[in-house]
């Protein structure tokens, strides 16, 4: 863990030279992930600058796990810098941005709706979701996948933890999920955007403000709904409007109102994500696809049960590894709330801490032909073979994503239906850039052809 630096530990991690004012920015935008490649040839705790930030860099998972464990020494970092620069507040009450005593009232109030007994019931609604898309695609029908996926993940998200339909609020929340993504690209161009105020009436900042009012808007007449029609639903969305925890805390109608943004825009697009770069690996990795295949028709008879996942091995190595490769979340954030000591460094109060999941996931020292596509990784006796947060896709410790347990529930349920109902022919290229935003993006949309089976 994080210790007070001590006489050895007073040195500053090493890094690039910067700019004055700007730091390390124009490294940065110029291809933000092979920065942190280029970090990362530094060592495993490294310094970086931008505007108003300093910051280092983590590559090693023993120094990351005392950054994720680290409770007291290091929090999440709300972005308060740039929210001051840019004027831009998205949610911040939401699970996401607060800290202390309000993030642990808010987490241990919403913790039991992620529990593995309340995620069983949502099973059925994770098949009809899936089963539903492959009945609207034609046979030989070219889809953009990534777009697809997001569809299925938005509706899947909505029915289970919110119990409604999407109806004409779809497009009002993948707008939104579209707008957050774009404002969140700080590669090329796209950081020379995001660096200007929202205040300042660009096209991209006025679409975006039209975007977020609309959400805001959906998500209000969401709430007031629910507030006008009390006890027919048991939902996330019922339990905070209605529920006192065991210490008397409940939910202020900002909290609810900032909380149902963080779900619905984060809660659908990471899965929507993984599950585009799963199929954009097995479409180019046959060997692979057919060991899947093998499992689906061995293990189950029809559509995947809650009682079945536990017998999809391959299906969650299959998709554990493709988050290694491309993990949804791209890197973390957290803050230093005190003088620490990280890897023999010394780390002063208010530094940022970056964790590069991209980079760490791809590290040989723990990867064997890491750039490869080999699922057999996360076998029991191979994992246990890596050290603790070498992978970490979902991040770790107190502030681990609340969602894990759901988000590998579809994983497991939508992958096996795919795999029984359709063949997948990529039209795109087999290895499309990648952008740095909200998520890890594919630069371009990711086209195949549908082949029923």
């Amino acid at each position: 863990m994080g210790t007070p630096p001590e006489s050895g530990d007073e040195e500053l991690p090493p890094g690039p030279d910067g700019l004055p004012v700007l730091g390390n920015t124009h490294q940065y935008i110029k291809q933000p992930m092979g920065f942190f490649d280029e970090l990362a040839t530094y060592g495993d705790v490294v310094h970086c600058e931008f505007p108003r930030i300093d910051a280092v860099a983590v590559f090693h998972p023993d120094y990351i796990g005392d950054v994720l464990l680290g409770q007291g020494t290091y929090e999440r970092w709300n972005f308060d810098e740039l929210k001051e620069l840019l004027d831009y507040e998205i949610a911040p009450q939401g699970l996401t941005f607060t800290r202390g005593d309000e993030w642990k009232q808010q987490r241990h109030f919403l913790q039991p709706m992620f529990g593995l007994d309340r995620l069983e019931g949502f099973s059925s609604a994770m098949v009809d979701a899936t089963e539903r898309l492959v009945d609207e695609w034609d046979d030989g029908e070219e889809i953009v996948v990534n777009e697809e996926f997001s569809r299925l993940t938005l509706s899947i998200l909505t029915n289970s933890l919110f119990d409604f339909d999407l109806g004409e609020r779809r497009e009002r929340i993948t707008d939104a999920a579209d707008e957050l993504q774009a404002m969140a690209d700080m590669s090329g161009a796209g950081a020379v955007k995001m660096l200007l105020p929202s205040w300042v009436p660009t096209h991209r900042n006025r679409r975006y403000k039209r975007a977020m009012d609309a959400f805001d808007a959906t998500v209000d007449t969401l709430i007031e709904e629910r507030r006008a029609n009390p006890g027919q639903y048991d939902d996330l969305l019922t339990m905070m409007l209605e529920k006192e925890d065991d210490h008397e805390y409940s939910m202020s109608d900002e909290e609810i109102h900032d909380h149902l943004i963080t779900f619905l825009i984060a809660g659908h697009e990471t899965t929507a994500m993984a599950l585009t770069f799963t199929w954009l690996l097995l479409a180019t990795n046959p060997v692979e696809r057919d060991r899947l295949e093998t499992e689906v028709t061995t293990v189950l008879d029809g559509p995947p049960t809650a009682d079945d996942l536990s017998d999809l091995s391959v299906t969650e190595q299959v998709a554990k590894e493709a988050m290694r490769l491309y993990p949804p979340a791209g890197m973390l954030f957290r803050e230093a709330t005190e003088d620490t000591a990280l890897g023999g460094y010394h780390i002063p109060e208010g530094t940022k801490v970056l964790l590069p999941q991209f980079t760490v996931h791809g590290d040989d020292r723990w990867f064997d032909a890491p750039d490869q596509f080999r699922p057999e990784r996360f076998t029991a006796e191979r994992s246990d073979e890596r050290p603790d947060f070498a992978y970490f896709p979902f991040g770790g410790g107190p502030h681990q994503c609340i969602g894990m347990h759901f988000a590998m529930m579809e994983l497991k349920h939508i992958i096996p239906i795919l795999t029984q109902n359709v063949e997948f022919e990529l039209l795109s290229s087999p290895e499309p850039e990648v952008n740095m935003e909200l998520t890890l993006q594919p630069s371009e949309d990711v086209r195949m052809r549908v082949h029923k089976r």
